[in-house]
């Protein structure tokens, strides 16, 4: 929106041509975020607290958790706002790698939404079907990806990069379209498990898209991507603008997610942000790379896989509880402990994701 405004007024001041610079416009839109959701955020919480949208906690779990009941929850709404204030002032709204990436994440936040509300306002435990969340992020990533895969102009946009490995790609043909919705789908519901401890998901994910927003910004770069051996996608670049957005609402929000939390983001928030971070690996082309910084979501994702399947078929199970992150608390670890060593676990994957800039 800014951006229109300041290509009308660069023909009166030149000085308005600085907004077009992308790294530029990428600052102010995390720190927008950052401030709009500093701002707002004590306003939404005491608007949650005050009708009762407080957080339900498992009986079976660790006792440490029972004093959490009541803490509201679905705060990941302030999460989105914040993201949208930011976006729609600082983006490029004609750049459709931008509104691809923007309506998954409102998308996901949606069903979040939907879910979140029925369990805490009708007291549904179940809240919305696990089959009816399925098909309704299976719908709007398998529309996200035909529509990504249709307007594919290179081979690239559809091919599997390597990591490690100098123009290491691998055609993926139609599969492209299901290898897609799993990285999407399965981001989202990863980010969902892990959303367990007080600020355990918010910073992975900000730390991740933070990373994430490089790889844009460089991926839409000709030179930039010639010279480090990345995919050049045309228009990729602006969605470093979204990255940054979410990174400033996600700092914001943990602001007040951090230990002891005085809002969780919920279903809305966790859904959302999941997805937001597996399109964008998607459209720059950075799947694997993804994966690894990813690391903490991927970890949490196979625990409840292993728990599940070694319960079914020997009637043990593997951990203590699951995801992982309550195993440690029940053998004693206290919470601050696990969330800050996921944190650290966090930050050297995606030190690694990042020196496959170089390391090829």
């Amino acid at each position: 929106m800014l951006l229109w405004l300041a290509d009308f007024l660069s023909q009166y001041y030149r000085a308005f041509h600085v907004v077009h610079y992308l790294t530029l416009r990428t600052i102010l839109a995390a720190l927008t975020a950052l401030i709009f959701a500093l701002w707002f955020g004590p306003y939404m919480i005491n608007w949650l607290r005050q009708h009762q949208m407080g957080q339900q906690v498992r009986s079976d779990g660790p006792q440490s958790h029972f004093s959490k009941a009541g803490t509201p929850t679905m705060g990941g709404a302030l999460i989105l706002i914040a993201i949208a204030v930011a976006c729609l002032l600082w983006g490029d709204l004609s750049n459709r790698y931008f509104w691809v990436v923007l309506l998954v994440t409102f998308g996901f936040g949606l069903i979040g939404w939907v879910d979140d509300y029925r369990k805490i306002v009708k007291k549904n435990s179940k809240g919305l079907p696990a089959r009816w969340k399925y098909f309704f992020q299976s719908l709007i990533g398998l529309i996200a990806i035909l529509y990504l895969y249709w307007i594919a102009k290179t081979p690239v946009e559809t091919q599997l990069v390597v990591p490690f490995f100098k123009n290491a790609l691998i055609p993926l043909g139609l599969f492209y379209i299901f290898f897609s919705y799993l990285v999407i789908v399965g981001a989202s519901n990863a980010v969902n498990l892990t959303d367990g401890l007080d600020g355990l998901a918010i910073l992975p994910t900000v730390l991740i898209g933070g990373a994430l927003g490089v790889f844009a910004y460089l991926g839409g770069h000709g030179e930039f991507a010639q010279y480090l051996a990345i995919p050049y996608v045309h228009g990729v670049g602006e969605l470093s603008v979204f990255c940054g957005a979410l990174v400033g609402a996600g700092l914001g929000f943990l602001w007040f997610n951090a230990y002891p939390a005085q809002v969780f983001m919920g279903d809305v928030g966790s859904l959302a942000l999941g997805a937001a971070l597996g399109v964008i690996a998607v459209v720059v082309r950075q799947e694997i790379v993804f994966f690894i910084m990813g690391g903490v979501f991927v970890m949490e994702t196979v625990s409840v896989i292993l728990q599940v399947a070694s319960f079914k078929l020997t009637g043990q199970r593997i951990f203590r509880m699951a995801p992982i992150h309550h195993h440690f608390e029940l053998k004693g670890w206290p919470e601050p402990k696990v969330i800050v060593r996921f944190w650290i676990m966090t930050v050297v994957l995606v030190l690694i994701g990042l020196a496959t800039l170089k390391l090829r």
